[in-house]
């Protein structure tokens, strides 16, 4: 476990440094990130390269037991680049260039750009890509920008004629004969702004996707040539954003990373482990918090600042999810700059600021649990599907103006996290191997890969969730020629004879474990069963006069290793989604890692692969709460404090202890 902060040594004086590495010394941080926005500082004119200044931080920091992370330094490109070069600054929807002097106002397909930026990743990689005080890259810093360029709408027409092939086979799935869009010459074909045809809007993400990815590539090419293969490389990313596709970006890194702020308010850990289990999946390994917010940001509506302790039980979620280190952004605050009021670890006066102590307690936590988590990692039983094109494809066309496909994977994510049941958020298109309970909601888009490594898992004696909204299109996102799911309606023995948007509740009644009365909010479906062996497990309730009496959740048995598929046709209201999930456990043979934990006690745990494991236990309320220890199961030590408990133990509000074992 890595302990760290982004610091901005050309930002001060040189005498200043010292004590500032003193002070991250002392809060026990073992990494620092440098160097991501000090382009200008790096090449303060063409050609004119300047490293002295960097050698000797990095050497102050490797002086003081600290390994360093080096970033890229694209996202920031310098004035003369794009005064010099005005075809380098994006191009906004509106046609207008975007400005300099904030970061990412690049265009990241300009050719211009491109050769720049390899320049000075090129100059940086000589410099340090054999540099055992460089434990890895980081490239760029959040990918954000999309270009409405002509260059750009020119490359999106060559990606389309390489993708296609032949107008033809474009208009065809495209629908284009609708309003006559059909094309006759590839030129012809927009970038599409606002609503457009879905096939040329999910085509242009994927187009969006490719630009990143390739641009990401030539970092990673550049640095990869001349870089020891100790030195990992890997990107910032921001949760749920969603511009394009993170698990193609992803391919060619070592890991991913991400950057976690709350704003306003304050920490749920059954919500933002959805995030870290996100991140995870990316790559389906351990990740990295490249950037935590310290106490508070400055660009939320309201800058609240969490609560004495909560950042620290914020971390050790983290951990539990399976990142491998926490970050601070930022160690100091700059005295000028966009972002003079955001949390630091030190004031504008260079002190350290209250949050420090807290930082400080995290670095010791670290130190004494970091060999016990070495080479772990979260393994588990369900998983719940994502899938970009189905984020996308929803959020263009909604339906419901409320209707949120992240806070609907949420509705299924939370009451797993909060009966302490580990969860892997995964592509569509993962491998399903160990798995006993795999949900999809709103898997909207459904390709052809997806649906055979689905029926797949269910004929090998899975179960599968299909929630509201899945299947309804094609890899192009055009709707198919039967209803939902599409090309699992034979698996899950039932096809949704029709959908309503609601403006209001619906009630339904329930029949898992007891019978349950119950609503669904937002959306309904008229479900209609199409084997004998499809179960009814929910009807409708009286409403529209549509829906009264049909089912509304069915079961379906799939060949005879125990497959099954649920259909659930609602979103339902937080009592029934709770009485729900524990029936999918009980049925689906799926334990949590602890039970009975008091409500807003999170249980995780990491497995190494020897079989050894680390048990992490997080109290998210400000309440001193107890657990109990299973008879017989010997002594457990805190690896924390080093106190032995046999019966039972004590957390205190936010309170964090971490067993072996």
């Amino acid at each position: 476990m890595h302990l760290g902060a982004a610091w901005y040594p050309e930002h001060w004086p040189e005498t200043r440094w010292p004590e500032d590495v003193r002070l991250m010394r002392e809060a026990g941080c073992t990494v620092c990130r440098i160097a991501e926005f000090a382009w200008s500082t790096l090449e303060s004119t063409e050609g004119h390269y300047a490293f002295d200044w960097l050698e000797r931080a990095i050497e102050l920091l490797h002086a003081n037991g600290m390994k360093v992370v080096l970033g890229t330094p694209t996202a920031a490109p310098p004035a003369w680049l794009t005064h010099h070069h005005p075809d380098t600054l994006a191009i906004e929807p509106n046609g207008r260039p975007a400005q300099h002097g904030n970061r990412c106002h690049v265009n990241p397909s300009s050719s211009t750009f491109l050769k720049y930026a390899r320049r000075v990743v090129e100059q940086m990689a000589k410099r340090y890509g054999r540099d055992t005080r460089i434990m890895g890259w980081q490239i760029d810093n959040e990918y954000n920008r999309v270009d409405y360029s002509d260059d750009t709408r020119r490359k999106f027409q060559s990606f389309l004629k390489e993708r296609y092939g032949t107008l033809d086979a474009l208009n065809a799935p495209w629908s284009t004969a609708y309003w006559s869009q059909t094309y006759t010459d590839w030129n012809e074909i927009p970038l599409p702004i606002g609503p457009h045809n879905p096939g040329l809007m999910l085509a242009f993400r994927h187009f969006v996707t490719r630009t990143w990815h390739d641009f990401q590539k030539m970092q990673c090419d550049a640095i990869r040539q001349v870089a020891a293969p100790e030195q990992w490389i890997t990107h910032n990313f921001m949760g749920w954003f969603d511009a394009f596709d993170h698990y193609v970006i992803c391919e060619d890194l070592d890991f991913a990373s991400w950057d976690w702020y709350i704003g306003t308010g304050h920490h749920d850990y059954t919500r933002t482990g959805a995030a870290h289990d996100l991140t995870r999946g990316f790559k389906r390994k351990n990740f990295w918090l490249m950037e935590t917010q310290p106490g508070a940001v400055n660009w939320a509506g309201i800058n609240t600042t969490l609560n004495r302790g909560e950042a620290r039980c914020m971390a050790w979620h983290a951990a539990a999810h399976g990142a491998d280190a926490v970050l601070y952004w930022q160690w100091r605050p700059a005295h000028g700059g966009q972002e003079q009021l955001h949390g630091s670890l030190l004031g504008a006066d260079g002190q350290p600021r209250p949050f420090y102590s807290e930082v400080q307690q995290l670095g010791r936590d670290f130190a004494a649990a970091s060999a016990a988590l070495e080479g772990t990692s979260p393994r588990n039983e369900v998983a719940l599907l994502h899938s970009y094109d189905a984020r996308w494809s929803l959020n263009w066309q909604r339906h419901h103006k409320d209707f949120d496909p992240v806070r609907h994977l949420e509705l299924y994510y939370q009451p797993l996290a909060a009966r302490n049941v580990g969860v892997d958020v995964i592509s569509a298109t993962a491998p399903l191997d160990g798995y006993k309970l795999v949900i999809a909601p709103a898997l909207v888009v459904l390709p052809d890969a997806t649906v055979a490594h689905l029926t797949a898992f269910v004929e090998q004696g899975g179960t599968l969730v299909l929630t509201v909204r899945c299947g309804q299109k094609d890899a192009h996102n055009a709707l198919f020629p039967t209803l939902q799911p599409g090309p699992l309606r034979a698996l899950a023995g039932v096809e949704t004879e029709e959908f309503y948007a609601l403006e209001s509740p619906v009630p339904l009644t329930a029949s898992w474990g007891a019978t349950t009365e119950g609503e669904s909010r937002l959306w309904a479906e008229r479900l209609r069963p199409l084997a004998e062996t499809t179960e009814t497990l929910a009807v409708w309730g009286a409403s529209n006069g549509w829906l009264d009496g049909h089912p509304a959740v069915t079961r379906h048995p799939v060949g005879t290793e125990g497959g099954q598929v649920i259909t659930v046709g609602a979103v339902l209201d937080d009592t029934l989604q709770n009485a729900l999930t524990g029936w999918l456990l009980e049925r689906a043979q799926v334990e949590p890692v602890w039970r009975d934990a008091p409500a807003g006690v999170e249980v995780g745990r990491r497995i190494g692969p020897d079989g050894r494991s680390v048990l992490m236990f997080l109290n998210h309320t400000r309440q001193e709460v107890t657990l109990t220890l299973p008879a017989g199961g010997g002594e457990r030590r805190d690896l924390l404090t080093g106190e032995a408990f046999t019966a039972e133990f004590s957390l205190s509000g936010y309170g964090v202890r971490v067993f072996s074992g």
